[in-house]
């Protein structure tokens, strides 16, 4: 188990492959934590390192009391990356994970010479909704949110054909520490990138997935063409979490992108 003192917070994280090779870091979903990914390694290439982490108030990582703001959760990913000595990696964050990929590209361009905008946006749903979604969280806990979070996160064929992997990802989100759960949402609730993301000179591609009820393709599309020169991918029969139902698709989307910019 690897945990880095960053001060304020204590992040859970995981480093794996040779020290000097091209790194590519990994930013989870609210709601999970960097096991969101276990599905993916697999399929890429050899010789990368991978670096995975759990974002702020999930999984092993400090949950401080909220709130939280979306420039907390950029800082944990640039002290993260500081701290292990990373220079221009590849950043790859799916929903509030791609929100806060724009905002590290935006704000240390020394650290990422690329990005992933994976089923997320500048910029998702509007303050009603997430205050909503608070409210219920602090009357109920994660679990009053679950169900439709499932319908979300996954296709209705994977419901049906795979409730172990639903169950698991249900069991993931329902133990999320509560005030981490509720800081991510207020986090994403109060955030609107699209200027930065506009200003934005990097190699990026977005990814989006036909079933997707948090982010849909549309959605996705919006934000990556924000970018110029920038590149977009569809995965068909997935919902919010493409690299959980279609992982072999997803690295070979995400590897190919690697291969087009010379990171591996």
């Amino acid at each position: 188990m690897l945990m880095a003192d960053l001060g304020d917070i204590r992040v859970h994280y995981d480093d794996r492959g040779p020290k000097d090779a091209p790194v590519v870091a990994f930013a989870n979903s609210l709601g999970t934590d960097f096991r969101l990914w276990d599905a993916v390694l697999p399929h890429l290439p050899d010789g990368l390192r991978i670096i995975r982490y759990d974002m702020r108030g999930h999984g092993l990582t400090t949950a401080p009391e909220p709130p939280y703001f979306m420039g907390d959760l950029v800082g944990d990913a640039a002290r993260l990356l500081d701290h292990l000595g990373v220079r221009e990696c590849v950043f790859v964050g799916l929903s509030i994970g791609g929100i806060v990929a724009q905002g590290l590209a935006a704000e240390r361009l020394d650290l990422v010479r690329a990005i992933v905008i994976s089923n997320s946006a500048a910029r998702i749903g509007n303050r009603a909704m997430w205050d909503e979604r608070i409210a219920a969280a602090r009357a109920g806990g994660v679990e009053a949110l679950a169900d439709g979070t499932m319908e979300r996160w996954f296709a209705a064929a994977t419901r049906k054909d795979r409730p172990g992997l639903v169950e698991a990802f249900r069991n993931m989100l329902t133990r999320t520490p509560l005030d981490g759960y509720i800081g991510c949402m207020e986090a994403i609730a109060e955030t609107d990138l699209y200027e930065s993301t506009a200003r934005l000179k990097l190699p990026t591609l977005g990814i989006a997935a036909s079933e997707d009820g948090s982010t849909p393709p549309d959605m996705v599309r919006e934000t990556t063409d924000l970018v110029a020169g920038s590149k977009f991918h569809l995965i068909r029969g997935a919902g919010h979490l493409p690299c959980v139902e279609k992982p072999a698709d997803y690295a070979a989307a995400l590897t190919r992108f690697l291969q087009e910019i010379g990171h591996i």
